[in-house]
């Protein structure tokens, strides 16, 4: 299974970027799915996440009405809209695929592109 994280990038504040996630060897829509973040010295922070198994999507409150996630299965690739953002949005975002609990248990991840929201 790999999961190719790209479309990161810096940013000025309030700009937008779309990071894109590019999966083989597992159908993201088999399973949740989501996008995960990282700031160095803190835990990590789930963004958003597919719950399929909750019948759910899942919006951190940080991002809520700002960031927008998207799946096209077709081409088994999941998506990160993020607009508004703001030096708080700086760190290195995670896809994730292959968990049965919400934003919990995901079994698979990516290395990670890496987003710097400048001023």
């Amino acid at each position: 299974v790999q999961l190719v994280e790209s479309g990161g990038g810096t940013v000025q504040i309030g700009g937008s970027l779309r990071l894109s996630c590019a999966a083989s060897g597992t159908r993201l829509g088999d399973s949740d799915i989501g996008w995960f973040r990282v700031v160095p010295g803190k835990e990590r922070e789930a963004v958003t996440c597919i719950a399929r198994s909750h019948g759910t999507t899942y919006y951190g409150d940080s991002v809520k009405g700002r960031f927008t996630v998207s799946e096209d299965s077709a081409r088994n690739m999941l998506y990160l809209e993020m607009d508004g953002l703001t030096p708080g949005d700086t760190a290195m975002y995670y896809c994730a695929a292959g968990g049965f609990r919400g934003c919990y248990g995901m079994n698979y991840w990516g290395k990670g592109s890496l987003v710097t929201v400048s001023s």
